[in-house]
C-alpha cells in the first residue's frame, strides 16, 4: 500500500495546512462539522488508494479547518471490514491524515451499549479495547506494536474533566471492536460482558491499532445510540442510529470546542 503523498496533486491549501489533530466522525456524527472554521474538503475518491464507504452516515470526505483556533483534518466517514475491506484499507485514512503530520487522533463512533446505566444518547470514553475482528492493519508487516496504553492517559483525563466541568456525562468503558454488518445476538452480548465490555461497535479498533503503530496519541469516544440485544425488546436498526447519534453529535460539539480552546 502507497501512502505517497503526491504533494503537487494536492490542492495548495491543504499542502500549506499542517494539521494539529485528525479526527474520525462516526455514523450519524457529521454535524459536528458546523461548528468548524472549514477551509475545504477533499473527496475520498480524489485520494489515491483512499477507500470509499458505501454505508449511509458516512460522507466520504476529508475536511480541513480549525476550531477554537487548532487545525484539524476531519475523516467525515469511514470504511468498514464489514464492506469486504481489508484491515490496511479500513486504515488507509489514519495513515494518510499521518503523512500531513498530525500528532493527534480523536476517534469516534457509533455503539451499542452493554450496560443499562449508559443509555442511548450518552458518550462513552474508551479506555481500552477488545479487538474480536480477527485481523489487524499490521499483518504482513512484521511490526510488534506495545499496545498496553492505546487511548492516551493525559488526553483522556482532560477530556473527562471539561466534560465535568461542561455538565456532559461521560462515561467510561471498554469496547468491544466486531466485524458486523449484522448486530449481535442476545448470546454474544452475554458473552461480551463476561469478557469485560461495555460497548460493541464495528468500527475504530482498527484505526487504533494504526495510529499507535504510528506514534500518533490517541483519545476515542462511542456515541450511545442503541441498547445492545436482549438489553431491550425493541429490534435495533440503523436509522436509530443515525438518529441517536445525530441528536448526541451536539453535546459531543460543546466538549470538542471547549477541549480545544486556548
Amino acid at each position: 500500500m502507497s501512502l505517497a503523498l503526491q504533494s503537487d496533486s494536492l490542492p495548495k491549501a491543504i499542502r500549506d495546512f499542517h494539521p494539529e489533530w485528525g479526527i474520525v466522525l462516526g455514523s450519524g456524527l457529521g454535524s459536528v462539522l458546523d461548528h468548524f472554521d472549514v477551509i475545504l474538503s477533499l473527496p475520498y475518491s480524489e485520494i489515491s488508494g483512499m477507500p470509499t464507504s458505501t454505508v449511509p452516515g458516512h460522507a466520504g470526505q476529508f475536511v480541513f479547518g480549525h476550531l477554537s483556533g487548532k487545525r484539524v483534518v476531519i475523516a467525515q466517514g469511514r470504511t468498514h471490514l464489514y464492506e469486504g475491506r481489508s484491515a490496511s484499507e479500513v486504515a488507509y485514512g489514519v495513515s494518510w491524515m499521518a503523512t500531513l503530520g498530525i500528532k493527534k487522533l480523536l476517534l469516534t463512533n457509533a455503539a451499542g451499549s452493554l450496560r443499562p446505566d449508559f443509555p442511548p444518547g450518552s458518550w462513552m470514553l474508551i479506555r481500552d479495547h477488545l479487538n474480536l475482528t480477527g485481523t489487524s492493519p499490521l499483518t504482513g508487516q512484521g511490526q510488534f506494536v506495545d499496545l498496553s496504553a492505546v487511548y492516551h492517559q493525559g488526553l483522556s483525563e482532560t477530556f473527562l474533566n471539561l466534560a465535568a466541568q461542561e455538565n456532559i456525562p461521560l462515561h467510561q468503558g471498554v469496547y468491544a471492536g466486531v466485524t458486523g454488518p449484522q448486530y449481535e445476538t442476545p448470546a454474544e452480548i452475554r458473552m461480551l460482558r463476561i469478557l469485560g465490555a461495555d460497548a460493541v461497535g464495528m468500527s475504530t479498533v482498527i484505526e487504533a491499532i494504526q495510529a499507535r503503530a504510528l506514534g500518533l496519541d490517541v483519545v476515542a469516544f462511542s456515541c450511545i445510540t442503541n441498547l445492545a440485544a436482549g438489553l431491550t425488546p425493541n429490534p435495533i436498526g440503523h436509522d436509530e442510529v443515525l438518529s441517536t447519534a445525530a441528536t448526541a453529535a451536539q453535546s459531543f460539539s460543546r466538549l470538542l470546542t471547549r477541549a480545544f480552546s486556548p
